[in-house]
């Protein structure tokens, strides 16, 4: 199916793609006032199913991130599960998805500003493989664009605009012969990585840096942290952390909904314990691969079925 020919959730329909365009005059297009958010659905072969992950955690996000933009979801919560459960459903996939719900300004004018301006709704989902060679590993620099500070746009929320800021420092990153940057906050502490969350491993204990840092409190994090609490029994702190200990750090990797779990081994031309991946990150990369199949009983509730007893509306 061509992505013109897909089943998207717009004007407060089920629609083609290609009967959902926007102007090109549209507030949200020009001036990037939106939020959105990332959601991963993946396909378990062996049971024919479609787990959706963590789907209320992330429209409960979207709801904080509208708030701050002085907007409005049209749908509560649980009917934006329902919606994306049905889109997902009626584009009938058989393979790992990624899912955008984007909420922005849709007025057709010129002027900036967030207040008077109509806000519309819109769901697309789309096959998705891989963000990064989880294997291979990543090869990571340290950019010179800083992570957004909240006094300047809010970084705690998943903004459209604000993302010109990871497109800057991953661009810089690729020119440079690296595969993904790493970002410092304002004040020179290890923020994230161009759109992923960073955690570091030394001496058995998991660092990964505190909200106070500019990060985006991702989900895919949360869960992470749960994980290695939990299963692992590690100690986890949250705290600034300064760039000369990512190069003595045991273990790097960046977790986030479209990367998952991937480990890093360089930073700066700088190898990160043996350069492979290590044993923390392995350990939290199956179990994360557990959950997400919906095959760890322990942490169901986290995936959602999309075709478990359902049926299907017609398009």
């Amino acid at each position: 199916m061509s992505i013109n020919e897909s089943i998207v959730f717009a004007k407060g329909a089920f629609r083609r793609y290609e009967d959902a365009r926007v102007g090109l005059l549209t507030h949200g297009l020009n001036y990037g006032t939106g939020c959105f958010e990332g959601i991963r659905g993946y396909w378990n072969a062996t049971e024919r199913e479609l787990y959706v992950l963590q789907l209320g955690e992330h429209y409960e996000r979207l709801h904080r991130s509208a708030r701050i933009l002085l907007m409005k979801l049209p749908h509560t919560v649980d009917e934006l599960c329902a919606i994306t459960l049905e889109l997902c459903a009626r584009n009938r996939f058989e393979e790992n998805i990624y899912i955008r719900p984007l909420l922005y300004k849709a007025a057709e004018d010129v002027g900036v500003r967030l207040g008077g301006v109509p806000d519309a709704f819109a769901i697309v989902a789309v096959p998705f493989a891989k963000y990064f060679d989880a294997e291979a590993g990543l090869k990571t620099g340290v950019s010179s664009w800083r992570r957004i500070d909240d006094t300047m746009a809010p970084a705690r929320a998943k903004v459209t605009g604000a993302y010109i800021n990871s497109a800057l420092a991953k661009s810089e990153a690729l020119m440079n012969g690296f595969d993904e940057a790493i970002m410092l906050s304002n004040d020179g502490h290890v923020s994230e990585g161009s759109a992923a969350n960073l955690f570091l491993v030394r001496e058995g204990t998991l660092f990964t840096p505190d909200p106070t840092q500019n990060v985006l409190e991702g989900i895919t994090r949360s869960t992470v942290l749960t994980l290695a609490r939990a299963k692992l029994g590690l100690t986890v702190v949250e705290r600034a952390l300064d760039r000369s200990e990512l190069y003595t750090a045991d273990e790097l990797f960046l977790t986030g909904t479209a990367a998952g779990i991937t480990f890093i081994n360089s930073v700066d031309h700088r190898a990160i314990g043996s350069g492979a991946m290590g044993p923390v990150t392995r350990e939290l990369t199956a179990l994360f691969a557990r959950v997400t199949s919906g095959s760890d009983p322990s942490y169901c509730g986290l995936s959602t079925p999309v075709y478990a007893n359902r049926q299907v509306g017609a398009a």
